[in-house]
């Protein structure tokens, strides 16, 4: 676990731009059985998160269309919450940073830290914009 002021500006990363900090297993699960699009992000510490991953969620917000519900675990830090988000996010296996996009609760995309690990924000960030004009 990190200290709670170790990740206070990486939380701040997402939540001041309108992400909603999920840190319980029955907050992942209301937030999942809503209606429409949901965007989570398992933030991290990890330098891709804060270089990649943390940046390309928030451009992919630019986009026209977007989730309905946009949403946030932190590894390493909310176990229970990660834990049951990654539960949602079979078969792929545990990464972090990572996002996935659901519709009415069911998987439709996923983006593993292999697929940000190395790559620049506007690149996931258009990854997410495709997914979302597939999906939102």
């Amino acid at each position: 676990m990190y200290p709670a002021e170790l990740v206070k500006p990486m939380r701040e990363d997402l939540t001041n731009v309108g992400f909603e900090e999920l840190q319980t297993a029955e907050a992942v699960e209301a937030a999942l059985a809503k209606e429409g699009t949901t965007l989570v992000v398992v933030n991290s510490v990890c330098g891709c998160a804060a270089a990649n991953a943390r940046p390309g969620a928030r451009q992919s917000l630019q986009n026209a269309k977007r989730p309905d519900h946009i949403v946030t675990v932190f590894a390493g830090v909310d176990r229970e919450a990660v834990d049951a988000a990654r539960a949602h996010m079979v078969p792929f296996p545990p990464s972090s940073p990572s996002m996935a996009l659901f519709k009415d609760g069911e998987l439709v995309h996923m983006l593993e830290r292999h697929h940000i690990e190395g790559r620049p924000a506007e690149l996931i960030a258009e990854n997410l914009m495709d997914a979302y004009n597939d999906h939102c």
